[in-house]
């Protein structure tokens, strides 16, 4: 074997391995990492991390990125702006949808945002399929293909006009995902209570912002992960729930993996540093997102179903709409709340503000930060190469800084969404170098990444 000369070497920082936090010496060479030890010999160039943590880069499997959603909207973000922006918060790798419409065909779907996202991501990406029609070609051969060809997550939602499917519908997909290999991931709510609390709210004339934390009882949530979670104990397929933001659905998921349901689960950081009472706010169509925020009883569930495992990924579910017609105001600014567009960006903020909250506020500590935000979600989706920093893995890097601190702006990101969520909250951990299989995309604040750096990662879901 061909031994590879080494490019770089990241020195003297703390290291997050798998195996732990020491400090040692990084050495990277042809975009892999290729030693990990102390007293590594000198290379062409070398950063000084003494006092820093070398963090594996973030990889962040539920974000939105130039997609049009259910209701017609384009969102804010190219890939070229939306991987900029998860760059400079130290994520290397994204997992986005490719976000099937009634009448289209999944082939046709994947292959249009393959275009988007080779033109100009600057991480590298993979997709998750949104399948909305099943009918035809579609679950008979499109998905059956396309999970064989390393496209092995498949999103499917249980509640929103034109995108959500039927238990039957389900359960095909769910047979399908078995049969070939393939994880299936849920927005989890219960259509009708939905339905049932909007009609009631809106005859009523509760139509302001705030009342969409009403739409979307807590009820639905429990109701559907239940329902997910006894699918996959009957047909025997795992799942993911996604974005649970309930003390109960946390609980549904804890028991019916005791139950051994192949279930996983994640949370984003706006369940846990957000509460419900934000919708109280002038401007809470900034704010709005489904499931909603809940309370601060919910929060410490969530993290206590961190701590213990049930919870096992958090990601961002970036969802980015402006504040403007293009957007939130699509329908105009007095718009009912059911016709404001749900979502908050969040792939930039995501690793700050869980650095803060797990390292800086000592809850849980920087290995579990590490494993939550990075090792985990590339485990749990197949992503070879992603996710820690081990020899052979590639060289994506975030070096953190965990004395530098921020107060968050009102349009202090790089996305193109033009407003902060978390406008005035002060974080305390900042990456300051970040790397994608060993080129820097940031240093100290300047972007040096280029459009089309980023390239696809296959799915390998393990059986």
């Amino acid at each position: 074997m061909t031994q590879v000369e080494t490019d770089l070497v990241i020195r003297g920082g703390t290291v997050v391995t798998p195996e732990g936090a020491r400090e040692v010496d990084v050495a990277i060479g042809g975009g892999k990492i290729i030693a990990i030890g102390a007293g590594l010999p000198a290379a062409p160039n070398e950063i000084n991390a003494h006092g820093q943590y070398v963090l594996p880069g973030g990889v962040d499997t539920h974000c939105h990125i130039e997609q049009i959603s259910g209701a017609g909207l384009m969102n804010a973000d190219t890939f070229e702006s939306a991987t900029r922006s998860a760059a400079y918060g130290g994520t290397t790798t994204v997992v986005s949808f490719a976000a099937q419409h009634p009448g289209k065909r999944m082939r046709d779907v994947v292959a249009d945002y393959a275009v988007l996202a080779e033109k100009g991501a600057m991480i590298d990406y993979a997709f998750h399929m949104i399948v909305a029609d099943i009918s035809g070609d579609n679950l008979a051969h499109d998905i059956p293909d396309l999970i064989d060809q390393g496209h092995r997550s498949i999103k499917i939602f249980t509640t929103y006009d034109k995108v959500r499917q039927d238990d039957h519908a389900i359960l095909d997909v769910l047979a399908t995902a078995k049969a070939r290999g393939a994880l299936v991931c849920f927005h989890a709510e219960n259509d009708g209570l939905i339905r049932h609390m909007t009609a009631r709210l809106l005859n009523a004339g509760k139509t302001a912002p705030k009342y969409h934390a009403l739409s979307h009882p807590r009820e639905a949530e429990i109701e559907a992960i239940d329902r997910m979670c006894r699918f996959a104990e009957f047909t025997g397929q795992p799942i993911m729930i996604f974005h649970v933001s309930t003390r109960e659905g946390a609980e549904v998921v804890r028991q019916a993996r005791a139950r051994g349901v192949p279930v996983q689960a994640e949370t984003c950081p706006h369940y846990l540093r957000m509460t419900v009472d934000i919708l109280e706010q002038d401007d809470a169509a900034r704010f709005m997102c489904s499931p909603p925020q809940r309370s601060t009883d919910d929060q410490e569930a969530l993290w206590e179903a961190i701590s213990d495992g049930t919870i096992e990924l958090v990601t961002s579910d970036h969802a980015p709409y402006r504040l403007d017609e293009t957007g939130k105001y699509a329908h105009g600014k007095d718009a009912p709340f059911n016709k404001i567009a749900n979502g908050m960006p969040g792939l930039e903020t995501r690793l700050e503000l869980m650095f803060d909250a797990m390292v800086s506020e000592g809850r849980q500590g920087v290995e579990k930060f590490a494993n939550l935000t990075a090792t985990a979600p590339a485990r749990a989706f197949g992503l070879t190469g992603k996710g820690q920093i081990a020899v052979g893995f590639d060289a994506d890097i975030a070096i953190w800084d965990p004395e530098l601190s921020r107060t968050y702006g009102d349009n202090d990101l790089h996305d193109n969404v033009g407003y902060n969520p978390f406008c005035g909250t002060t974080v305390k951990g900042l990456p300051v170098t970040v790397l994608s299989r060993g080129q820097v995309l940031v240093d100290d604040g300047r972007f040096l990444g280029q459009a089309g750096h980023g390239k696809h990662i296959s799915m390998s879901v393990e059986r």
